[in-house]
């Protein structure tokens, strides 16, 4: 996690999980200067959380600006920022549709997390496959590139022919990785909405839009340390509180989120979002894990077929 130190607190506030030449990092600065820290299966974290829970800032065209109010934020919730540093969020002005054209080159991109759950997208051509790591894509394609006026009118069509989604939340993730289909079925899928989507974009004529009918399927499930599914039971982390304390080793994050497997129960799942304007101090790992609202999960039965 980018983690910014809190002036006087002996911490580091957390700002989020980021992706960099395809590895997950955990990032930190001293106020001075910033360091990257690699992330792997077995990477131990004890910490002890304090608030206030204060805004991250801002990524603006000059990269990141922090909040100059040193706003405090709900301490439930995903949203790390003060209502004035979202306005000036240039990913979040892009999501809002308040920049219209901004010069760059942007490519259309098909995501697949699970058969039927399929995402429609964009993204910076300069961010490579960064976006595609950040939100868990377990599968995805580029199918076009090109201005952004006419990538996002691809986006915008795809999405209201219905052929994919503009969003899917992180809690419709999550029951996929349970039983994943099989590699071959999971690029089956995708090939196939991917010809789906040319011959849409090709019959509504997008000017401006060069296809991308050879690009590979990539899939990431490996990567992300899935390739034997999700833990049969685990707890969700669903909100942190002041004074929390969070310890264990770390598997393999996916996308943005991280199952922390601990001695003394289930492993963790944790949204990273969650974490983000907390301020982590060290703690020794035999402080356990506290503080922390916890919802059960468990693999789903199999269903078998009734004699009568």
């Amino acid at each position: 996690m980018h983690q910014e130190q809190e002036q006087g607190s002996g911490g580091w506030t957390a700002t989020g999980l980021r992706w960099q030449d395809g590895a997950p990092r955990l990032t930190a600065t001293d106020g001075r200067e910033r360091h990257d820290r690699p992330l792997a299966d077995g990477t131990p974290v004890a910490w002890r959380i304090t608030g206030p829970r204060r805004c991250t800032g801002a990524h603006t065209e000059r990269g990141h600006r922090p909040c100059p109010h040193r706003a405090t934020v709900p301490a439930e919730g995903t949203v790390s920022q003060c209502p004035g540093c979202q306005n000036a969020d240039r990913g979040l002005q892009l999501a809002r549709d308040r920049i219209v054209d901004d010069g760059r080159a942007y490519r259309l991109y098909l995501a697949w997390f699970a058969p039927g759950l399929l995402k429609v997208g964009l993204t910076a051509e300069e961010r490579g496959t960064v976006r595609l790591l950040e939100q868990a894509a377990l599968a995805w394609t580029f199918i076009a590139h090109g201005p952004l006026p006419a990538v996002r009118r691809a986006e915008l069509a795809l999405a209201h022919a219905r052929l994919a989604r503009e969003r899917i939340p992180a809690a419709a993730k999550y029951p996929a990785w349970w039983s994943l289909p099989a590699p071959g079925q999971r690029a089956a899928d995708l090939t196939a909405a991917r010809a789906r989507a040319h011959r849409l974009l090709a019959e509504r004529g997008h000017d401006g839009l060069t296809p991308l009918t050879d690009h590979p399927v990539v899939d990431q499930v490996e990567l992300y340390g899935l390739t034997d599914g999700a833990p049969d039971h685990y707890q969700q982390v669903k909100a942190l509180t002041d004074g929390a304390h969070l310890a264990g080793r770390l598997r393999r994050p996916i996308g943005g989120h991280l199952f922390v497997d601990r001695p003394d129960g289930p492993p963790l799942l944790l949204d990273t979002r969650l974490l983000t304007g907390w301020t982590l101090h060290p703690a020794p790992d035999t402080a356990g894990c506290d503080g922390l609202a916890l919802l059960p999960r468990t693999r789903p039965a199999a269903e078998q077929d009734t004699l009568f």
